[in-house]
């Protein structure tokens, strides 16, 4: 039996649009259909970085710290931090250390007596604006050491872009989810499509559902025995 011996099957914008145009039951005819089921499809991103964390867009990066400033802005691709370190002797095969930094809420950063007390950063907050992400550190670097802040974080998914042509930023296993996602969009759109609906979403749900279990961290999980002490 021949087989293509190829693993590169991908789809574009229009084949996307094409296949869920067709679940909705009808058809992609006009330039409006493709810049609404475009708009659609950004949205739908947005959607998936709302439901929590997508794997394939954890990144990692640093950032040089200035002795006495607290407040760093990030990247414009940044959406969230996953993990956060303080780093010193940057570069060093030797003596390069991370340690683990703790993640603080806005309640506990506001209630820190006194925001620019300069020693080794242990803890960080994150500030969400319309415009980037601004991590607040504490205590502020101080000057004994040179200090990066090593993060990972969730980066932004890419914009669909206008050419037909483009390729959704997912990963081939996620292209049926975003199919099914993007039919159950079309459908409440589309008066002929109306009837299909609930159907779609339910064939949605589920191709999310088997997205993220796909997408989930295979790490192993050790939990030991233990107790409390009185």
């Amino acid at each position: 039996m021949a087989t293509s011996g190829t693993y590169t099957f991908d789809l574009d914008l229009a084949d996307v649009m094409e296949e869920a145009f067709e679940r909705a039951g009808t058809e992609l005819r006009s330039g409006y259909d493709y810049r609404t089921a475009r708009r659609s499809l950004n949205l739908l991103m947005l959607e998936w970085q709302n439901r929590g964390l997508v794997l394939w867009t954890v990144r990692n990066t640093t950032q040089a710290l200035t002795a006495g400033t607290t407040a760093y802005s990030l990247g414009a691709d940044v959406l969230d931090i996953v993990e956060g370190s303080i780093r010193t002797d940057a570069g060093s095969v030797t003596s390069q250390f991370d340690q683990s930094m703790t993640r603080i809420s806005i309640s506990d950063y506001s209630q820190l007596s006194n925001k620019l007390t300069q020693s080794k950063p242990l803890e960080y907050y994150v500030e969400k604006n319309p415009d980037g992400i601004i991590v607040h550190l504490w205590p502020a670097p101080d000057g004994q050491e040179t200090y990066t802040f090593a993060y990972y974080y969730m980066q932004k998914i890419e914009d669909t872009g206008s050419p037909a042509s483009n390729n959704m930023d997912v990963p081939a296993r996620f292209l049926p989810c975003l199919v099914s996602g993007l039919a159950y969009q079309i459908s409440m759109k589309y008066p002929e499509s109306a009837p299909r609906a609930q159907m779609l979403k339910a064939d949605y749900d589920e191709q999310f559902t088997l997205a993220v279990e796909s997408d989930r961290n295979k790490a192993s999980l050790f939990i030991s025995p233990g107790g409390y002490q009185f």
